[in-house]
């Protein structure tokens, strides 16, 4: 499967490296987050390829929802837990939870549609910044500190009402910020779409600490330096 190349697994042990995270963010997701780059004093794995590694390994199922509870960090030994009931977890070996599954329905074992979900799903996801977030900080009058953007992955589920084939894509249908402070909160909602039908629905939670007044220039020096780094990746 295309997602062998950003994850190792010894003795049922599953293994991201700081490289094979970041890459995965950029390469599939388009998420030039500094908190995914090699060497960053906050690193973590890109909560979209956790995210990929349980449809990898599950399946996609007509409902699900996943609830991100920590950072992980390259190269953290993750064990994923039992293929069986409607829960599942990703843990260390010290049992601390990095990530809660909730699963419902019959399972889609194809594998092309399981990859095209997890593709179009992360690069969605990865529009978040600056598509979708960064009118919303502008429109509150806020913005996250651009020498240390803490925008992290909170929660998404979704649900499929109708059949899904390897052409399904998402669209954003609603995008909100609720700011409390120096915290907010962003809620994404979107529809799945399949076969020249809407086949589903999802929302994406996304939480930011760190808020100060918006300093327009200084906000869109980050935007400019964001977009010329997915510019000129390779």
């Amino acid at each position: 499967m295309f997602l062998d190349r950003y994850h190792n697994i010894t003795d049922d042990l599953v293994r991201i490296s700081e490289r094979q995270g970041s890459r995965f963010a950029k390469e599939i997701a388009g998420d030039f987050n500094p908190i995914h780059d090699p060497g960053a004093r906050r690193y973590c794995v890109p909560g979209d390829l956790l995210f990929a590694l349980i449809l990898g390994h599950y399946g996609l199922y007509p409902r699900m929802t996943f609830y991100f509870r920590g950072m992980v960090t390259g190269d953290l030994p993750l064990r994923l837990s039992a293929d069986d009931g409607n829960q599942l977890q990703v843990s260390d070996a010290e049992g601390r939870t990095y990530l809660d599954v909730e699963r419902e329905g019959e399972g889609i074992r194809d594998a092309a549609v399981t990859e095209a979900f997890v593709r179009r799903y992360s690069a969605f996801s990865g529009r978040n910044f600056p598509e979708f977030l960064e009118p919303l900080m502008r429109e509150q009058g806020v913005m996250f500190n651009p020498d240390r953007p803490l925008v992290i992955y909170d929660s998404m589920a979704f649900e499929l009402t109708g059949p899904v084939a390897d052409d399904v894509s998402m669209d954003l249908t609603e995008a909100t910020l609720d700011v409390n402070g120096r915290r907010g909160e962003e809620h994404l909602r979107f529809t799945v779409h399949s076969g020249g039908q809407t086949v589903g629905h999802g929302t994406k939670r996304v939480l930011l600490s760190g808020l100060q007044p918006l300093d327009q220039a200084r906000l869109q020096a980050f935007v400019d330096d964001y977009l010329e780094r997915r510019r000129t990746f390779s």
